[in-house]
C-alpha cells in the first residue's frame, strides 16, 4: 500500500467537466467529506446529451459555499490561465472531454478541440502553477481491439479503433512528457464502461431505457455477444479520490534528469458481464422499480444486430495494480447499480 502524500484539507481542488457524470459525483463526496476544501468546477455545458440533466446535477452542488462553478471551456486557453492564477488549485482532476465512442465518427473536431487542445491547456496551466498533483480521465477505449485479456496498463496500446480512444491515449502521451520535462506528478485513470444514476443519456442502459419506455426497438450490437466491464460510479469516484491522495514520487535517474512522477491506473469491475444478461437485470429492475409494466413484452422490443463500427466485443481491467498500491477495487454488482439507477430514472421522469 503506497503512503498518501497529499492532504486534501482546506485546499482548492480544480475538477473540471464538473457538470458531467463522473465529475458531478466526484465534487459531491469532496464537498461533504473533505474539511476545508475548496472545489473550483468548470464545464462548458455543451448539448452533446441533456443539457437539464446537466443542471440538476449542478443544482446540488451549488448549495455548497465551498463550490464555485464556472462555466467556460477548457479549450480556452485564457480563460484557464486567468482561472489557474485566481484560485491556484492545488490539485486539478480533469474529467473534461468530448465523450463517446460512436459521436467521435461524425464530429471528430470536438474531440480534437476538448481532449487535445483543452488538455494542452491544463498541462500548461499545472506547469506554470505547480500544481501538486495531476489526476486525469483516460479510458478503457485504449486498449482497441487487444486480444489479451484482462487488460493491463503494461499492455501495448498502439491500435485504437476509434478516434475518441486515440484521444485518450494522447493524454497520457502528453502527460507523460510533461511529467518528465516539468517534474509534473500524473496519474492516468482508464475508466471502464460507468454507469449508474443521472447518468449519461449516450450509453447503453440509458439509452436502452428510454427506448423502451417509448416502446421503441433496442439493438444489442454483435447478436449480444459483446462483455463489458460495468464499473458502478460510487466506486470510480472512490478510486479517484484514494488516487487523488498520492501523487507519484518525484526522483532523479542516474543521469541526473527526473524520472517521470507519472502512473496510469485501470478502474474497472474486473467481471466483465455478457450484453444479454445485462440487459435481461435491467429489464428486472425497470420492472422492480414501475418504470415498465409489469406485462411489457420485452421479447417484441429486442434486436439483435452486428457490430458497430469503433466498438470493442470486451472490456475487462487487471486492477491488481490499484488494489495493491490503494487497497481498493470496485464491488459494487451490477444489479445492486442497475436498481440504482432504475430508481432513480422512475423519481427523476416520474410524470
Amino acid at each position: 500500500m503506497l503512503q498518501y502524500n497529499i492532504d486534501l484539507r482546506g485546499k482548492a481542488i480544480l475538477v473540471t467537466g464538473a457538470a458531467g457524470f463522473i465529475g458531478s459525483n466526484l465534487c459531491r463526496r469532496l464537498l461533504v467529506e473533505v474539511e476545508g476544501a475548496h472545489i473550483i468546477g468548470i464545464d462548458n455545458m455543451n448539448d452533446y446529451y441533456d443539457v437539464n440533466i446537466k443542471k440538476e446535477r449542478l443544482s446540488s452542488l451549488n448549495k455548497f459555499n465551498n463550490f464555485t462553478f464556472i462555466e467556460g471551456n477548457i479549450a480556452d486557453k485564457t480563460l484557464i490561465d486567468k482561472l489557474f492564477a485566481s484560485h491556484n488549485p492545488y490539485v486539478v482532476v480533469n474529467l473534461a472531454a468530448q465523450a463517446g465512442v460512436r459521436y467521435s465518427i461524425t464530429n471528430p473536431g470536438a474531440y480534437i478541440e476538448s481532449n487535445l487542445i483543452g488538455f494542452y491547456n491544463i498541462l500548461e496551466a499545472c506547469r506554470n502553477n505547480n500544481v501538486e498533483h495531476l489526476v486525469y480521465a483516460s479510458s478503457s477505449s485504449v486498449y482497441g481491439s487487444n486480444k489479451k485479456v484482462p487488460y493491463s496498463t503494461d499492455d501495448k496500446v498502439d491500435n485504437p479503433v476509434s478516434l475518441y480512444a486515440a484521444t485518450k491515449k494522447s493524454n497520457e502521451l502528453m502527460a507523460h512528457s510533461y511529467s518528465k520535462l516539468y517534474n509534473i506528478p500524473s496519474t492516468g485513470l482508464r475508466f471502464f464502461t460507468v454507469y449508474g444514476p443521472a447518468g449519461r443519456p449516450d450509453m447503453a442502459y440509458f439509452g436502452f431505457t428510454n427506448k423502451l419506455v417509448k416502446g421503441e426497438k433496442i439493438q444489442i450490437f454483435n447478436y449480444g455477444n459483446c462483455k463489458r466491464d460495468f464499473t458502478y460510479v460510487d466506486d470510480i469516484v472512490e478510486g479517484i479520490i484514494r488516487v487523488m491522495q498520492h501523487a507519484p514520487e518525484k526522483a532523479n535517474g542516474e543521469d541526473g534528469l527526473p524520472i517521470p512522477p507519472y502512473k496510469v491506473y485501470n478502474i474497472g469491475n474486473n467481471q466483465p458481464e455478457n450484453l444479454l444478461d445485462f440487459v435481461t437485470i435491467l429489464q428486472e429492475e425497470l420492472l422492480r422499480a414501475g418504470v415498465l409494466p409489469q406485462d411489457y413484452d420485452f421479447e417484441a422490443h429486442k434486436e439483435l444486430v452486428p457490430m458497430q463500427p469503433g466498438d470493442v466485443p470486451v472490456t475487462f481491467a487487471d486492477t491488481t495494480p490499484l488494489e495493491q498500491d490503494f487497497g481498493f477495487k470496485p464491488s459494487t454488482s451490477l444489479r445492486n447499480g442497475l436498481r440504482a439507477f432504475a430508481e432513480w430514472y422512475a423519481e427523476y421522469y416520474k410524470s
